[in-house]
Protein backbone atom coordinates (compact mmCIF):
# COMPACT_ATOMS: atom_id res chain seq x y z
CA UNK A 1 0.00 0.00 0.00
CA UNK A 2 1.28 3.47 -0.94
CA UNK A 3 1.72 5.74 2.09
CA UNK A 4 0.96 9.28 0.95
CA UNK A 5 2.22 11.87 3.44
CA UNK A 6 1.12 15.01 1.55
CA UNK A 7 -0.84 15.59 -1.64
CA UNK A 8 -2.18 18.68 -3.38
CA UNK A 9 -2.77 19.70 -6.99
CA UNK A 10 0.97 20.31 -7.51
CA UNK A 11 2.87 17.63 -5.59
CA UNK A 12 2.58 14.30 -3.85
CA UNK A 13 5.05 13.19 -1.18
CA UNK A 14 5.18 9.53 -0.19
CA UNK A 15 6.85 7.43 2.48
CA UNK A 16 8.77 4.94 0.33
CA UNK A 17 9.47 1.59 1.97
CA UNK A 18 12.89 -0.01 1.62
CA UNK A 19 13.14 -2.60 -1.12
CA UNK A 20 11.17 -0.52 -3.63
CA UNK A 21 12.47 1.59 -6.53
CA UNK A 22 11.66 5.31 -6.60
CA UNK A 23 11.61 5.39 -10.41
CA UNK A 24 11.92 2.71 -13.10
CA UNK A 25 15.41 1.30 -13.52
CA UNK A 26 17.41 1.47 -16.71
CA UNK A 27 16.52 -2.16 -17.37
CA UNK A 28 12.88 -1.19 -17.86
CA UNK A 29 10.41 -4.10 -17.85
CA UNK A 30 13.29 -6.56 -17.39
CA UNK A 31 13.65 -5.30 -13.82
CA UNK A 32 10.92 -7.06 -11.83
CA UNK A 33 11.37 -5.02 -8.66
CA UNK A 34 8.39 -2.98 -7.49
CA UNK A 35 8.51 0.72 -8.39
CA UNK A 36 6.78 3.35 -6.28
CA UNK A 37 6.59 5.88 -9.12
CA UNK A 38 4.78 3.47 -11.45
CA UNK A 39 2.36 2.30 -8.75
CA UNK A 40 1.64 5.88 -7.67
CA UNK A 41 0.97 7.03 -11.24
CA UNK A 42 -1.52 4.19 -11.71
CA UNK A 43 -3.23 4.98 -8.42
CA UNK A 44 -3.55 8.72 -9.13
CA UNK A 45 -4.45 8.29 -12.78
CA UNK A 46 -2.23 11.20 -13.83
CA UNK A 47 1.33 11.50 -15.08
CA UNK A 48 3.81 12.28 -12.33
CA UNK A 49 7.37 13.60 -12.51
CA UNK A 50 10.10 12.52 -10.05
CA UNK A 51 11.74 15.42 -8.23
CA UNK A 52 14.39 13.33 -6.44
CA UNK A 53 15.09 9.68 -5.69
CA UNK A 54 16.04 7.33 -2.89
CA UNK A 55 18.19 4.24 -3.21
CA UNK A 56 16.35 0.93 -3.46
CA UNK A 57 17.44 -0.06 0.08
CA UNK A 58 16.57 3.32 1.68
CA UNK A 59 13.16 4.30 3.08
CA UNK A 60 11.48 7.64 3.58
CA UNK A 61 10.19 10.76 1.91
CA UNK A 62 10.09 10.91 -1.88
CA UNK A 63 8.56 13.81 -3.81
CA UNK A 64 6.83 13.75 -7.20
CA UNK A 65 5.38 16.66 -9.17
CA UNK A 66 1.91 16.37 -10.71
CA UNK A 67 2.45 18.87 -13.54
CA UNK A 68 5.39 20.25 -15.57
CA UNK A 69 5.31 23.68 -13.91
CA UNK A 70 5.62 22.21 -10.42
CA UNK A 71 8.36 19.91 -11.69
CA UNK A 72 10.40 22.81 -13.05
CA UNK A 73 9.97 24.78 -9.84
CA UNK A 74 10.96 21.89 -7.58
CA UNK A 75 13.98 21.07 -9.72
CA UNK A 76 15.13 24.69 -9.34
CA UNK A 77 14.73 24.49 -5.55
CA UNK A 78 16.88 21.39 -5.32
CA UNK A 79 19.48 22.62 -7.83
CA UNK A 80 19.82 25.91 -5.94
CA UNK A 81 19.93 24.07 -2.59
CA UNK A 82 17.00 26.01 -1.14
CA UNK A 83 15.38 22.72 -0.10
CA UNK A 84 17.17 20.49 2.40
CA UNK A 85 16.62 16.82 3.22
CA UNK A 86 17.54 15.19 6.52
CA UNK A 87 18.21 11.49 6.96
CA UNK A 88 18.51 9.38 10.09
CA UNK A 89 21.12 6.62 10.03
CA UNK A 90 22.07 3.91 12.50
CA UNK A 91 25.64 2.57 12.58
CA UNK A 92 27.85 0.41 14.71
CA UNK A 93 30.94 1.72 16.52
CA UNK A 94 33.88 2.96 14.48
CA UNK A 95 35.76 0.17 12.72
CA UNK A 96 37.87 0.23 9.56
CA UNK A 97 38.23 -3.53 9.07
CA UNK A 98 35.82 -3.43 6.10
CA UNK A 99 38.22 -1.23 4.11
CA UNK A 100 40.84 -3.26 2.18
CA UNK A 101 44.44 -2.44 2.96
CA UNK A 102 45.12 -1.35 -0.62
CA UNK A 103 42.33 1.26 -0.51
CA UNK A 104 43.54 4.73 0.39
CA UNK A 105 41.86 5.94 3.59
CA UNK A 106 43.11 8.01 6.51
CA UNK A 107 41.57 5.49 8.97
CA UNK A 108 41.46 8.33 11.49
CA UNK A 109 40.06 7.14 14.78
CA UNK A 110 38.13 9.67 16.80
CA UNK A 111 35.70 9.77 19.70
CA UNK A 112 32.22 11.11 19.02
CA UNK A 113 30.18 12.95 21.62
CA UNK A 114 26.45 13.61 21.64
CA UNK A 115 25.56 16.66 19.56
CA UNK A 116 28.92 16.78 17.77
CA UNK A 117 28.73 18.10 14.19
CA UNK A 118 30.90 17.30 11.19
CA UNK A 119 31.40 18.59 7.66
CA UNK A 120 32.56 15.76 5.43
CA UNK A 121 34.05 16.73 2.06
CA UNK A 122 35.26 14.40 -0.65
CA UNK A 123 35.28 13.79 -4.38
CA UNK A 124 32.96 10.93 -5.24
CA UNK A 125 33.08 8.80 -8.34
CA UNK A 126 30.26 6.30 -8.91
CA UNK A 127 31.29 2.87 -10.21
CA UNK A 128 29.00 0.12 -11.49
CA UNK A 129 27.79 -0.86 -8.03
CA UNK A 130 29.15 1.61 -5.49
CA UNK A 131 30.82 4.97 -4.96
CA UNK A 132 34.53 5.62 -4.53
CA UNK A 133 36.74 8.55 -3.61
CA UNK A 134 38.71 9.72 -6.64
CA UNK A 135 40.43 12.89 -7.92
CA UNK A 136 38.23 12.51 -11.00
CA UNK A 137 35.08 12.44 -8.85
CA UNK A 138 32.56 15.20 -8.17
CA UNK A 139 32.76 17.45 -5.11
CA UNK A 140 30.65 16.15 -2.24
CA UNK A 141 29.61 17.74 1.05
CA UNK A 142 27.70 16.07 3.87
CA UNK A 143 26.64 17.72 7.13
CA UNK A 144 26.52 15.12 9.89
CA UNK A 145 25.51 15.27 13.53
CA UNK A 146 26.04 12.50 16.06
CA UNK A 147 22.94 12.14 18.24
CA UNK A 148 24.10 9.49 20.70
CA UNK A 149 23.51 5.77 21.20
CA UNK A 150 20.02 4.26 21.14
CA UNK A 151 18.64 1.53 23.39
CA UNK A 152 19.86 -1.18 20.98
CA UNK A 153 23.43 0.07 21.10
CA UNK A 154 23.45 1.63 17.63
CA UNK A 155 25.00 5.02 16.97
CA UNK A 156 22.43 7.54 15.70
CA UNK A 157 23.24 10.17 13.07
CA UNK A 158 21.36 12.96 11.36
CA UNK A 159 22.71 13.62 7.87
CA UNK A 160 22.11 16.38 5.34
CA UNK A 161 23.53 15.91 1.84
CA UNK A 162 24.40 19.41 0.64
CA UNK A 163 25.37 17.85 -2.67
CA UNK A 164 23.32 15.05 -4.16
CA UNK A 165 25.89 12.46 -5.19
CA UNK A 166 24.88 8.86 -5.67
CA UNK A 167 25.37 6.81 -2.46
CA UNK A 168 26.86 9.91 -0.82
CA UNK A 169 25.67 9.28 2.74
CA UNK A 170 26.39 5.57 2.64
CA UNK A 171 29.90 6.20 1.36
CA UNK A 172 30.68 9.03 3.80
CA UNK A 173 29.73 7.04 6.90
CA UNK A 174 31.57 3.97 5.63
CA UNK A 175 34.82 5.79 4.86
CA UNK A 176 34.84 7.27 8.37
CA UNK A 177 34.48 3.79 9.87
CA UNK A 178 30.73 3.83 10.49
CA UNK A 179 28.99 1.71 7.83
CA UNK A 180 25.21 1.89 8.04
CA UNK A 181 23.61 -1.13 9.70
CA UNK A 182 22.59 -3.64 7.03
CA UNK A 183 24.61 -1.95 4.29
CA UNK A 184 26.85 -4.87 3.32
CA UNK A 185 27.84 -3.10 0.09
CA UNK A 186 29.68 -0.50 2.20
CA UNK A 187 31.06 -2.86 4.81
CA UNK A 188 28.37 -3.45 7.42
CA UNK A 189 28.63 -6.79 9.18
CA UNK A 190 25.40 -6.24 11.10
CA UNK A 191 22.10 -7.30 9.48
CA UNK A 192 19.10 -4.97 9.45
CA UNK A 193 15.37 -5.74 9.42
CA UNK A 194 14.96 -6.99 5.86
CA UNK A 195 16.89 -8.42 2.93
CA UNK A 196 16.70 -5.22 0.85
CA UNK A 197 16.78 -2.73 3.70
CA UNK A 198 19.43 -0.62 5.43
CA UNK A 199 19.14 1.61 8.50
CA UNK A 200 18.90 4.86 6.55
CA UNK A 201 15.69 6.86 6.34
CA UNK A 202 14.84 10.23 4.76
CA UNK A 203 12.57 11.64 7.44
CA UNK A 204 12.44 15.41 6.84
CA UNK A 205 12.20 17.82 3.91
CA UNK A 206 12.58 21.52 4.71
CA UNK A 207 10.89 23.94 2.29
CA UNK A 208 11.21 27.01 4.54
CA UNK A 209 13.86 28.64 2.30
CA UNK A 210 12.35 27.57 -1.04
CA UNK A 211 11.03 30.62 -2.95
CA UNK A 212 7.25 30.55 -3.47
CA UNK A 213 6.86 27.13 -1.84
CA UNK A 214 3.70 28.37 -0.14
CA UNK A 215 2.25 29.22 -3.56
CA UNK A 216 2.47 25.49 -4.31
CA UNK A 217 0.64 24.68 -1.05
CA UNK A 218 3.72 23.26 0.65
CA UNK A 219 4.33 23.61 4.40
CA UNK A 220 7.65 24.78 5.78
CA UNK A 221 8.57 21.25 6.85
CA UNK A 222 7.33 17.76 6.02
CA UNK A 223 8.45 15.22 8.59
CA UNK A 224 7.79 11.58 9.42
CA UNK A 225 9.05 9.14 12.02
CA UNK A 226 12.77 8.44 11.97
CA UNK A 227 14.31 5.01 11.49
Amino acid sequence: MIQIVLENCHFVICDKPAGVLSTPSRMGAEDERNCLGIALQKQLGVQIFPVHRLDFEVSGLVMYAKNPEAHRKANAWFENKTVSKTYRALTTAQDFSHIPENVKNSREKFTVSEGQKFEWKSRILRGKRRAFESPEGKDSLTLAQFLGINDKGYLQWDLQPVTGRSHQLRFDLSRHGFPIVGDALYGSKQPWTGKDSIALRAFKIDFSKAPNAADFQLPAIVQIQEV
